[in-house]
């Protein structure tokens, strides 16, 4: 069985400073991907990560303080890739790959696009061109688990006020149309394929006691191709993790 842990911590220092590494070390995934570091490696006290008995591997922003992701094993990645070979993309720090064996995982922070018409442009560019990077990749490893923070509430059950936000950004409909055309293309949504009714959000703002009132969104996932969705044991929310905006979601399954 393998444990994986999929977690937007909205800047690691500071959810270091909330007791992220004791939260670790009580867990103890046998993988942890981050997304929104907002740091890098050198910012960080990785002794303590080592200490806990992980190797790890980052893909920073090059701006400071902005995006980036970092993946934790408790055991080596046979090949570590550092980005989809889109400068746009890459240099934000967007996706970091690991192959394990005859699998590979995708860490991703989907572009947000609610600071404009801009960035909502420059998201929707990311999802097309990380459709293909992901077909391309498909046909050397088929056998993937994508996880992060993909920025889309794909379905009505998905966020607390869907009549109210069918104009915002990560719940437009052509957003919602993307998703479903992602998991056409080969990929389960393993929360809900595991769980089709439930409702659980991974995300509330820090506006208006969003989260006390669980008035939220589920835009983090954990998708893997469908030859591997029957080794799905069990997906949720761990929405009492409080180090972020988010909250990690787990996923247990039998590789």
């Amino acid at each position: 069985m393998l444990n994986i842990i999929s977690y937007n911590v909205n800047g690691i220092r500071s959810a270091i400073s909330k007791g992220f590494w004791e939260w670790l070390d009580t867990e103890k995934p046998d993988i942890v991907c981050l997304q929104e570091i907002k740091a890098l490696a050198t910012d960080v006290p990785v002794l303590e990560l080592e200490a806990l008995g992980y190797r790890h591997c980052w893909f920073s922003a090059q701006k400071k303080g902005y995006s980036g992701v970092a993946t934790f094993s408790k055991t080596d990645p046979d090949q570590i890739v550092s980005g989809c070979g889109i400068s746009d993309y890459d240099q934000e720090g967007r996706i970091l790959r690991t192959d394990f064996g005859d699998w590979t995982l995708l860490n991703c922070y989907f572009p947000s696009g609610t600071t404009g018409d801009a960035r909502q442009g420059f998201k929707m560019k990311f999802l097309e061109d990380f459709l293909g990077y992901v077909e391309v990749l498909k046909k050397e490893r088929p056998r993937l688990i994508i996880v992060g923070d993909y920025n889309i509430a794909h379905h009505e059950i998905d966020i607390h006020d869907p009549k109210g936000n069918k104009n915002s950004s990560g719940f437009l409909p052509e957003e919602r149309a993307w998703m479903t055309r992602w998991l056409e293309s080969g990929f389960k949504d393993s929360f809900r394929f595991r769980n089709p009714d439930m409702v659980e959000y991974s995300w509330w703002s820090f506006r208006a006691g969003a989260r006390g009132n669980n008035k939220g969104w589920r835009i983090d996932y954990q998708c893997v191709t469908d030859n591997l969705a029957d080794k799905i044991v069990s997906v949720r929310q761990l929405t009492d993790v409080l180090h972020s905006d988010h909250c990690p979601v787990k996923m247990v399954i039998d590789l």
